[in-house]
């Protein structure tokens, strides 16, 4: 709100008249009449005794804030937004200009201009295109020195796409050092530079990277989520998440073991027979190919380390060896499936006493 139209409002809510304003003041009732139409501005000297009269601070009668708030930000881009389809990429690009000077530190206004135009000028025409292109980086690297982590690394993504659909592709990977080596959106948009650049098999293996890392990122959060709705005794949601961790290491080429694995847990929960015995038997057959991803097409320009039979054998003889704990599968005791599993698990310990036997 300008000055002008801060002293109206002002001034009527404290229902003075612009004669008794001016009294008070020791000025005319035309000064006061021309700040309210913005034909002139009050003295310097006279900001704070208008300030007092009207019983505001200084700072609200220059409509002084560091920040805008989301809503106010909000509705400056829906304001922009209307702009670019009537008046056209100049005109409101003036405009925007203004409102990121009058809030000069408001980082978010800035990086949602700078977006707002940069999607313009890709799918319009726009006047003057190298001149606004520049006016929009510019943007992005006033970003690029944001106390924020988030802000800089949109500016630089925003920096990274710029340079990669002009061809500037070396360039374009100088911004990559703004995103930490652990963060995924660094590879992926280094495997879009590789895949522009002839660089095939980067590409592929960047990308069967991301692929793998995301399996076990995901495969972790519904874990978490199931321990969630164990801890609730969610029977319902806790058997529907263990349903989609199967299928999300289907759909990852993770191999049977992940597949099924999942279930035990659900089994002892639940102490259901069926499923528990079918699932121990389903893990320690699909042991042996509990590396299966490393032959799956999905991961095929990846390289990774063999695993040895000796540490495959050791991993069954630990799963029999917890198959046979009674504490926790107690409920199987009168299986005979249960007990031949426990017969093996004590042929691997060279032991032959009994299931159960102390």
């Amino acid at each position: 709100m300008m000055l002008g139209k801060v002293i109206r409002k002002y001034r009527k809510e404290r229902n003075f008249t612009q004669e008794e304003m001016a009294e008070r003041l020791g000025v005319t009732a035309s000064a006061v009449n021309k700040w309210e139409r913005e034909v002139t501005c009050p003295d310097i000297a006279l900001l704070a005794p208008i300030a007092r009269l009207l019983e505001i601070s200084t700072d609200t009668l220059l409509s002084y804030r560091e920040n805008l708030t989301p809503k106010e930000i909000r509705e400056l881009m829906e304001k922009t937004q209307k702009m670019l389809k009537e008046t056209g990429y100049g005109e409101a690009f003036g405009w925007a200009r203004k409102q990121m000077e009058q809030y000069p530190n408001c980082e978010e206004l800035v990086l949602n201009m700078a977006a707002c135009f940069e999607a313009y000028a890709i799918t319009h025409e726009v006047p003057e295109a190298e001149k606004r292109e520049r006016e929009i980086c510019a943007l992005y690297q006033r970003l690029l020195e944001s106390s924020e982590e988030s802000i800089r690394m949109q500016a630089a993504s925003g920096l990274v796409g710029y340079y990669r659909r002009k061809g500037q592709f070396e360039e374009a990977e100088t911004y990559l050092q703004y995103f930490s080596i652990q963060n995924p959106e660094r590879k992926r948009m280094q495997a879009q530079i590789y895949g522009e650049t002839g660089r095939i098999k980067e590409a592929y293996k960047a990308y069967e990277e991301l692929l793998f890392a995301d399996y076990q990122r995901i495969s972790a959060i519904l874990h978490g989520m199931y321990q969630l709705a164990r801890k609730e005794n969610d029977r319902k949601q806790a058997r529907k998440l263990v349903e989609k961790q199967g299928e999300l290491a289907r759909c990852f080429e993770m191999g049977e073991f992940y597949e099924v694995v999942p279930r035990l847990d659900l089994a002892v929960l639940e102490q259901n027979q069926e499923l528990a015995l079918d699932t121990m038997e389903k893990v320690l057959a699909s042991v042996a190919g509990i590396g299966g991803f490393r032959q799956a097409w999905l991961y095929e320009h990846m390289t990774f380390q063999e695993m040895q039979p000796e540490l495959l054998e050791n991993m069954k003889k630990q799963l029999l060896q917890s198959f046979a704990d009674e504490e926790t599968y107690g409920f199987l005791k009168e299986e005979p499936r249960w007990q031949a599993l426990c017969g093996k698990q004590a042929e691997n310990c060279g032991t032959s006493g009994k299931v159960g036997e102390k």
